[in-house]
């Protein structure tokens, strides 16, 4: 079924397949060490189903068996299935809701005896089959805002799934397909407004909502001060004083009277402007920062009224570190850069790791696999993993700008933002500089549906790739 021109047939990319196989490797190795002291007295392949090790040479063992699987299958059967497989992933998913064991809070997994498996995995690679398919459409142009709304559907279905789970982590990972949609011509605004809506998000949650709004007021005077036709220097230099003036008055006076000031001073200034034609320039400042204001204060009434005490220590430790407690929320994050920088330059060696052994780091072979990694290889080999997963991911990019088929390169794109996502996250958990939320690194944490997972997508695309002359 589905037979190509044997001229149009290429080999396996060895430098993707041979990262792959040495990030398993060392998966295999760290997950060994962090579990070496459950003892191995009986032999590894003595007690496969009851040890950490055991556990995950069988699933290595069942992924490669899906990589030969996916290197079986023609390339043309996920094109042609790529709906029905993503009806799957979502069926899945909303089955997990009503039948799934709850596992630290989510009921994101069906568990079989002592294995458990997590179907969103399955949805990635369902939705990563359903956005190149429907981007693969004539008729679809991403510069349409029908084409816009269509795209978003297909994403926001497994999101919003994910996230009654609730699984924050996991839902993060599907914003990865944005990656995709910018090469296929999605419009740059969109991911600009998608920047200062973080960054109105993000300071809605570390500050108070006066602070936030005194802001967006100081920044709007001064960009209305600098637009202006005439003496725009020193009205810029007047609303840069002004605003010094505002921040101390907000500090040690009244804020209400603060912000009240800056809303008077904004009028004014909005009216020079309007006076001088330039009515379409002041609603959209305007309106931006009714948005951006909107936007923080959802997240700081969000962060203060909704999320739980546990959930809200998870954002203070990556985002106000200085109010959680050393002993309590922030104790895991002190550990795990403990345990990184006690690697130092080398390393303390395999199997020399103290801080692995004796479990001062939680969640050691998922979520914090990389302290094993830093503690025990030191900052050579941290610094080697990060390295082989960035030429893994730029041997994929340029793998996909080869493919003459739009399909293709829409997936291929799509598995390259599914591994950053996962790599950038992952990694930042472990240092303090993202949020705890739960991110396998990819082939080495264990976890046998993220391997299982990562194999699947990985292993279409090398068999994609072996035909990348067909359209």
């Amino acid at each position: 079924m589905f037979a190509g021109n044997r001229r149009d047939v290429h080999g396996i990319d060895w430098v993707a397949f041979s990262i792959y196989l040495g990030l398993l490797a060392i998966g295999w190795l760290m997950i060994y060490t962090v579990g070496y002291n459950e003892g191995y007295e009986s032999g590894i392949f003595d007690s496969l189903g009851s040890t950490t090790i055991g556990k995950h040479t069988i699933w290595i063992a069942v992924s490669l068996f899906t990589l030969f699987l996916a290197f079986v299958i023609d390339w043309k059967f996920w094109r042609t299935f790529a709906y029905l497989i993503f009806g799957f992933g979502i069926f899945l998913l909303i089955l997990v809701l009503i039948f799934g064991s709850e596992i630290k809070g989510a009921k994101s997994w069906f568990v079989f005896g002592g294995f458990s498996f997590q179907p969103v995995e399955i949805a990635k690679f369902g939705t990563c089959l359903a956005v190149a398919a429907y981007l693969n459409n004539f008729n679809t142009n991403l510069k349409d805002a029908r084409s816009q709304l269509m795209t978003i559907g297909i994403l926001s279905i497994p999101l919003l799934l994910v996230l009654l789970q609730p699984d924050a982590g996991s839902a993060l990972v599907f914003l990865a397909f944005f990656i995709p949609f910018f090469r296929e011509g999605l419009p740059a605004n969109y991911y600009v407004l998608g920047v200062f809506g973080t960054i109105f998000f993000l300071t809605g949650l570390v500050f108070p909502y006066t602070a936030v709004l005194l802001a967006i007021l100081l920044i709007g005077n001064i960009v209305l001060a600098y637009n202006l036709k005439e003496y725009k220097i020193h009205l810029t230099a007047v609303a840069v004083l002004i605003s010094g003036v505002s921040i101390w008055y907000y500090e040690f006076f009244d804020p209400q009277q603060a912000i009240m000031g800056n809303v008077a001073v904004m009028f004014m200034f909005g009216l020079v402007h309007w006076m001088s034609k330039r009515e379409r320039f002041v609603m959209s400042l305007f309106v931006g920062l009714l948005i951006g204001g909107a936007i923080a204060g959802g997240a700081n009434y969000f962060f203060n009224n909704v999320l739980k005490p546990h959930q809200q220590d998870r954002i203070n430790v990556w985002l106000r570190p200085s109010v959680c407690d050393p002993q309590g929320s922030l104790y895991n994050v002190i550990q795990s850069k403990m345990a990184i920088g006690s690697g130092g330059l080398e390393g303390k060696g395999f199997l020399e790791g103290n801080m692995t052994k004796l479990n001062y780091v939680p969640e050691q072979t998922t979520d914090f696999i990389f302290c094993t990694i830093g503690e025990e290889q030191g900052f050579i080999g941290a610094a080697s993993i990060i390295l082989l997963f960035f030429l893994l991911m730029y041997r994929l990019t340029v793998l996909a700008e080869r493919q003459r088929s739009k399909f293709s390169r829409v997936y291929m794109y799509g598995v390259v933002g599914i591994l950053f996502v996962h790599v950038f996250i992952n990694i930042g958990m472990t240092m303090g500089l993202m949020p705890i939320i739960g991110i396998p690194l990819p082939f080495i944490s264990k976890g046998g549906s993220s391997l299982l997972g990562f194999t699947l997508l990985l292993g279409v695309l090398l068999k994609m790739d072996m035909y990348r002359e067909m359209p």
